[in-house]
């Protein structure tokens, strides 16, 4: 090292009493925090370090990780080296209480000791690449993306370019007064140097006043980094860069939260063993099954336990310590599901519960989101606050990977695509897993195909998928199949499983016609609980309005007698109507008897996961799929008194939200089992319905849709031939594919901020006022970005009984 170079320094020209006292390793913070202690370099460096055994425990090598004996090794390393940089004095001085940003990249910085390091116990040229590309990228992408625009952070190659002066970002930085600021001391330098060969047990670099300097050597590694990595490389190398990259950030963010990755599954492997009654002939087949699994079987025939069942066999047969994806359709469904695993499953020792995660939505996103910023990016004012509401993501965000079991929508896992320092952590997760996909049908052609092509990266990570369905036709089991290199067991409950529990009847006249609303009034004043199932929120709103009344003069009193539900609700909104719902019409008891009045309108969010049973069902025409699935909401497991029940299907007035081919198809299938004398739906009928429906020319176009869609998706997203490019603007991409954001409403603006923003700031507590919506909704809502909140707020009418409704049409003045 050249001593000399690092060292000099015009300070020598300051009076020895206005220069600051010699730091020692034992001063140098990796954080600001705790305010009182500062958490230390070496002891930040540790920590991760040995937060990557958690990881491995985990993930263990699984996949492609079994094909690379350098891959822990080299996370490691990296480990230990990845804040190096922040022996820097701009560093120091920035996380000090009041300090100014340094305005340098320390993670650049880092890649001088990974050089020295890697001189010094001869690693191979290889694992210097490896290890100088983990630690230069667990803050920002090393190029920038490929795109003209760049939406995300600068990355490394815009930052550091042949305009930098390396000397004075990393060895002597003037400062206003004239005098320099040396960033590393030889003696701190040295001390450094020591401890890391201590570490690493190797011998020290030795000292010499000749060779290059610290700047230099960051220099130059960055260099040849941004040339290695420059043209795209072997797509299983690129992936196993990311995996690397998402094992050493998920164990710095585990580390800095302090959070330890649980090791408690609340699945226990013993859980079929457990079931308080005879299993049904396919859940036995489930809990028997290796590898992975196709299941359909009808409502209420225990598919949610066959897909526990079948992944407690998985459990014993992987390696590592493997999580479970639970994944719905709705985000309405994910925290019924969450709650019911929440009640049923083992809670840790001490535990009242079982902690099971939630990932869904604009609160993860921004979670994982700002994982990545970092004291260098800190403002000039404010660190201090900037830094503690920073804790206080970490840990929330950690405590979403801690667990072991997690229920999300396939949004958050196809978002781990991107890689990129926010994603990577969540793609490594899902190496080693266990994914039950719930409700698979109800996903149009493009998420469909997309999710089929994430199967296909989850296998090659070693992980395992189940399917679970009560409609699945053949075109998307064979799509699946397909999809998928190891085989696929397929399962059908077998016919009988469930009773006939519906009358099926036709009205070809619109369900908001009079007509379709005086019979709903004349069953609900009989006493009948009435399930309404329309297509679009704006339907559901005005059938709603027409209707409630009747239901409340037949229930005086009852404050549930009318029930509204879509997805255009307030999220603490929402959760209140889900739990009003469950408790006020649940299961049917096998001795209950007597009528249970009420009234539920809702459109598909009603559909999967919601376990209600209402008396009689009138229902909006929709794909084949969503018929049966709103009829397995009334007379659910047959035990109503005059089971059959009338279950009657008006013929939709528009086709949206579907495409007209489907609402075609699934109308010709039902009028021609109906003509065919079938007034039923028995799980024979369901399968004659989707096996018709999906014989037309609808039917072919809807799978080579899904297919060209998965093909598509895999090659911009999930090849990893440019694993170290910023990605940015695929992340909005395939947001907009999968067509679904969070707004809050313009009345809420002011406790949005006070609760995200300031000391005590944290998104999860505004998560409550979150309202999704597709993107195309926008415009209608007069929706705009709000760039210090993070969020678009929209315009509009918001009752918490019916929901967002649109603004009005402004008034014509002639």
């Amino acid at each position: 090292m050249a001593a000399d170079a690092l060292n000099s320094s015009p300070a020598s020209r300051v009076p020895a009493q206005q220069r600051p006292a010699p730091r020692t390793l034992a001063d140098i913070r990796a954080k600001s925090r705790p305010k009182k202690d500062p958490e230390r370099l070496t002891t930040h460096s540790l920590i991760v370090r040995d937060t990557v055994d958690q990881v491995e425990a985990r993930v263990a090598n699984a996949g492609v990780i079994a094909a690379d004996l350098r891959f822990w090794t080299c996370v490691r390393r990296a480990a230990l080296l990845h804040d190096t940089g922040k022996v820097a004095e701009g560093f120091q001085r920035q996380v000090s209480p009041g300090g100014l940003a340094w305005g340098q990249r320390h993670e650049v910085l880092s890649l001088a000791y990974v050089d020295l390091l890697a001189t010094a116990a001869d690693w191979s040229d290889t694992e210097r690449l490896l290890v100088g590309a983990l630690v230069a990228t667990h803050h920002r992408a090393l190029h920038p993306s490929a795109s003209a625009v760049s939406p995300g952070k600068a990355s490394l190659q815009q930052l550091y370019n042949a305009q930098t002066d390396w000397g004075e970002a990393f060895t002597r930085t003037p400062a206003p007064d004239g005098t320099a600021v040396v960033q590393v001391p030889r003696a701190l330098h040295r001390e450094l140097l020591a401890w890391l060969a201590g570490v690493f047990a190797t011998d020290p670099p030795p000292h010499t006043a000749e060779g290059p300097t610290l700047a230099e050597r960051s220099r130059d590694l960055l260099g040849r980094l941004l040339e290695t990595w420059s043209q795209p490389v072997k797509p299983e190398h690129g992936l196993l860069t990311v995996l690397a990259q998402g094992a050493l950030t998920l164990a710095d963010r585990a580390g800095s939260a302090h959070s330890r990755l649980q090791t408690h599954m609340p699945l226990p492997t013993d859980y079929f063993a457990s079931f308080p009654h005879e299993p049904y002939p396919h859940q036995e087949q489930a809990a028997t099954t290796d590898g992975h699994l196709i299941l359909v079987a009808p409502t209420s025939s225990g598919k949610t336990e066959s897909g526990l069942a079948w992944a407690a066999r998985q459990l014993t047969a992987m390696p590592g310590l493997p999580r479970l994806v639970w994944t719905l359709p709705y985000r309405a469904s994910l925290n019924a599901a969450r709650n019911r695993f929440r009640r049923s499953l083992t809670p840790m020792p001490g535990e009242r519960t079982a902690d099971i995660g939630l990932l869904h939505g604009t609160v993860a996103h921004t979670l994982l989101s700002q994982l990545t910023e970092d004291d260098c990016g800190l403002p000039r004012s404010g660190a201090t606050t900037e830094q503690a509401r920073q804790a206080r993501l970490q840990a929330d965000a950690m405590r979403l990977f801690a667990q072991r079991m997690r229920v999300s929508t396939p949004h958050q896992l196809l978002r781990a695509a991107i890689a990129g320092p926010a994603y990577s952590s969540v793609l490594l997760e899902q190496a080693n897993s266990l994914f039950v996909l719930d409700e698979l049908h109800a996903y149009e052609p493009e998420i469909f195909g997309r999710l089929c092509a994430a199967m296909r990266l989850w296998e090659r990570l070693g992980s395992r998928v189940a399917v679970l369905s009560a409609t699945l036709s053949s075109r998307m089991i064979a799509l699946i199949d397909d999809s998928l290199t190891r085989p696929v067991t397929c399962h059908r409950a077998p016919p009988g499983t469930s009773p006939v529990r519906h009358r099926l009847v036709l009205d070809a006249s619109p369900l908001t016609e009079p007509g379709g609303l005086d019979r709903v009034r004349e069953w609900v004043g009989q006493g009948h609980s009435v399930l309404v199932v329309v297509n679009t929120v704006a339907t559901a709103q005005r059938v709603f309005a027409d209707l409630a009344n009747d239901a409340r003069d037949a229930l005086p009193g009852d404050p549930y007698a009318a029930l509204l539900l879509h997805s255009r609700f307030k999220n603490r909104d929402r959760d209140a109507l889900e739990r009003a719902l469950l408790a006020r019409h649940p299961e049917r008891r096998p001795d209950e008897r007597a009528p249970r009045g009420g009234l539920v309108v809702a459109t598909q969010t009603v559909e999967v996961s919601l376990q209600l049973d209402l008396d009689r069902g009138v229902v909006e025409a929709a794909p084949v799929e969503a018929v049966a699935q709103r009829a397995g909401r009334v007379n659910r497991r047959g035990r109503h008194p005059d089971s059959p029940v009338e279950f009657r299907v008006h013929r939709a007035a528009a086709h949206l939200p579907y495409e007209p081919g489907a609402m075609d198809a699934a109308w010709s299938a039902l009028t021609s089992i109906v003509e065919e004398g079938a007034d039923a739906l028995s799980e024979q009928d369901i399968e004659r319905l989707l096996e018709r429906a999906y014989a037309t020319a609808w039917g072919k176009e809807w799978e080579d849709t899904a297919r060209a869609a998965r093909d598509e998706f895999e090659a911009t997203f999930l090849t990893f031939t440019d694993p170290l490019h910023d990605r940015g603007e695929f992340a909005h991409a395939l947001s907009e594919k999968l067509d679904g954001v969070d707004v809050i409403h313009r009345d809420d603006v002011d406790e949005y901020r006070a609760r995200t923003t300031g000391r005590n700031g944290d998104p999860l507590l505004a998560a409550g006022l979150l309202i999704p919506l597709r993107y195309r909704q926008l415009k209608t809502f007069n929706a705009y970005y709000d760039r210090t909140l993070r969020v678009h707020v929209v315009d509009g009418t918001y009752d918490p009984a019916t929901g967002l409704a649109p603004p009005a049409e402004p008034e014509t003045i002639l």
